[in-house]
């Protein structure tokens, strides 16, 4: 017979989140959870399902999620080039030094680029 419910520490994990933002996200109604009879929260399996379709990939720890179409796709051997169109609004934030905003003369309103720097891409659908 399936689980119905799991523990707060197995949905976290399964959504790919920290307990204590289960625990945020319980307050802000975001998740919905039930308490055991030692009034400790229970996660549905079924609200797991929910997040995860809802948002896809996003209770990985990866931030940066710029969504658009594939342009290109050359593969090469064992490796594969994607290549994908933004289309949506995307917001980048950057925790920089004030040298460098006071070195680029950075103000509201004025055109940038937030350059995202990682040791890896990931490609969802």
């Amino acid at each position: 017979m399936p689980r119905k419910h799991l523990t707060a520490a197995q949905a976290s994990r399964a959504l790919g989140i920290s307990l204590d933002t289960l625990r945020r996200w319980d307050r802000e109604g975001k998740l919905r959870v039930e308490r055991d009879s030692a009034n400790r929260r229970v996660v549905p399996v079924s609200e797991v399902e929910r997040l995860r379709a809802d948002e896809g990939a996003e209770g990985l720890t990866a931030r940066n999620r710029f969504r658009g179409i594939v342009r290109s796709v050359e593969t090469d051997g064992l490796l594969a080039r994607v290549e994908i169109d933004v289309t949506e609004p995307a917001r980048v934030v950057a925790i920089v030094t004030r040298e460098s905003v006071e070195e680029l003369g950075l103000a509201p309103g004025m055109s940038a680029a937030g350059v995202v720097k990682s040791t890896s891409v990931m490609v969802e659908r």
